[in-house]
């Protein structure tokens, strides 16, 4: 049985271990409520331009801002991981590494092979794993979440789309958490460009109804202001998605960690409180024989 004194050690080590993780879970859920207010602000419209974008994406054809759903095929291609620049918040991280590991050496190895498949990191975390797994990262983008804002997005969006229109890349797919609550995040691979073509049917095979859109002034330049925006938009949401997701993922790891820690001061106090009561039981035997001894 371990001493007294090296109970005690562990016991004052766990306790100070639970007040990090116990503060950290109460800032996490502090930050969670602000970026879930973010997101579930943001999703109605970014939805909402999202279908209408869907809606017109046939009538891109034709004018100028019909490069923006122009399918190039996927001969290069660039992944965009987005992770967290901090760590202890469970498995968000590492499931955002597998799912952009998983497409390298399945579905894109040959542009991997090739040279032609690139990789921008948004989040310190992905970049870092991704690095150490031995995969070469272009660039690494650790500040946006500094101070995530839609301004701050935009000048991102901006040079993806020159990239997109100077055909750097012909496909850009994003990789991310979706925030669903604070316990649970959904992988996300997302294609950003070229925007995707709204199929004429749905997965039950019935046609899909496409909307009768009264244009005011008029469809080009409407095109010509809301394509672009919408793409930015949805940049801007999967941000904000990962976000709230990274804080509710945090505070349910540090809530977690908090209980294993009181569970582990339970038992190491029950440890403790046997220690101590073997050994007063022994002084007390030792001093009852010490004075039999004295009486003999």
């Amino acid at each position: 049985m371990s001493s007294l004194k090296e109970v005690r050690t562990r016991i004052a080590s766990v306790k100070s271990t639970r007040q990090i993780t116990s503060a950290m879970k109460m800032v996490a859920a502090s930050k969670l409520r602000r970026a879930q207010n973010a997101i579930l602000g943001m999703r109605p419209y970014a939805s909402k331009l999202n279908e209408i974008i869907q809606n017109l994406s046939h009538d891109l054809e034709g004018t100028g801002e019909g490069i923006w759903s122009d399918d190039r095929g996927d001969n290069k291609v660039l992944l965009i991981p987005v992770t967290s620049n901090r760590g202890l918040c469970g498995a968000f991280n590492i499931n955002i590494v597998k799912a952009t590991a998983e497409l390298i050496r399945g579905k894109y190895s040959g542009q991997y092979n090739n040279g032609n498949l690139h990789i921008y990191s948004i989040g310190k975390k992905g970049a870092d794993t991704l690095k150490a797994w031995g995969f070469k990262v272009d660039e690494v983008n650790t500040g946006i979440f500094d101070d995530l804002s839609f301004d701050n997005t935009v000048a991102v969006a901006e040079q993806l789309m020159n990239d997109f229109l100077e055909k750097k890349y012909d496909k850009i797919i994003l990789i991310y958490n979706e925030f669903k609550n604070a316990a649970v995040q959904i992988l996300r691979g997302q294609q950003y460009l070229p925007v995707a073509q709204q199929d004429s049917a749905d997965g039950d095979g019935l046609t899909t109804i496409q909307a009768n859109y009264i244009f005011e002034p008029d469809k080009k330049q409407i095109l010509a202001a809301i394509v672009p925006k919408s793409i930015k938009v949805q940049l801007y949401k999967a941000l904000l998605d990962s976000m709230a997701a990274e804080h509710g993922a945090r505070m349910t790891a540090m809530h977690l960690a908090t209980e294993n820690a009181d569970e582990l001061l339970k038992n190491l106090r029950l440890s403790y409180n046997k220690a101590r009561q073997a050994s007063i039981t022994k002084e007390i035997l030792e001093i009852v024989g010490g004075a039999e001894a004295l009486k003999g």
